[in-house]
Formats: structure tokens, sequence, C-alpha cells
């Protein structure tokens, strides 16, 4: 996945933007009780689906370019988006292949 720095900001500072707005108009609380519907219920397991899917990806993506993953998998877990973006912004330029082969979950 190569997509260009600029790219990546145009989709996460407007995303920034829009949970600083949602969290100041609802509250965290209230961003939660927002899902207590079918409707919503079905949105949000949706959206953990893909952020699994995501880290599952970050791991073997971290591990091929020899990188930590550890401070995205779990900004992933407490912040949603946030942590696969910042993991997109932050991986650097280390080519696919570069680690040694005994690093684990690096």
């Amino acid at each position: 996945m190569n997509l260009s720095r600029p790219v990546l900001l145009a989709v996460a500072l407007p995303f920034a933007a829009l949970t600083a707005y949602a969290l100041n108009e609802v509250g965290l609380i209230g961003i939660f009780t927002a899902h207590m519907n079918p409707g919503g219920a079905q949105v949000f397991t949706d959206l953990v689906i893909a952020l699994c899917l995501l880290m599952v990806w970050m791991v073997g993506d971290a591990r091929s370019r020899g990188i930590t993953v550890w401070p995205y998998i779990v900004a992933t877990l407490a912040l949603g988006s946030f942590g696969p973006l910042a993991y997109l912004l932050m991986r650097g330029k280390a080519a696919p292949g570069s680690a040694p082969a005994a690093r684990t979950w690096a």
C-alpha cells in the first residue's frame, strides 16, 4: 500500500476535525450510545472487523520492514482508524524484506 503523504493527510486531518466536533457535541458516551440500535450495531461491528483486518496487515507489513508496530496496534484499539492512519504516515521508507528473519511482532 503506497499512498502518498498528502493523500493520507487529506484523509486524516478532516477525520480528526470531525472526531473533535463529535466529541465536543455529544461526548465519548454519546458516540457509543448512537450505536445502540440494530443499524448502529451493524456499522460498529463492521468497523471492528475492518480494524482487526488492518491490524493483521500492519503486523505483517511491519515485520517485513523491520519496524515496531505495537504503538499503532494500541492506537488502533484505543482510537480506531487513527492507528492505521498514523502507521501509514509514519512507517517510513524501510523496504519490504529488509527485516532480519528472526524478528517477530516487531
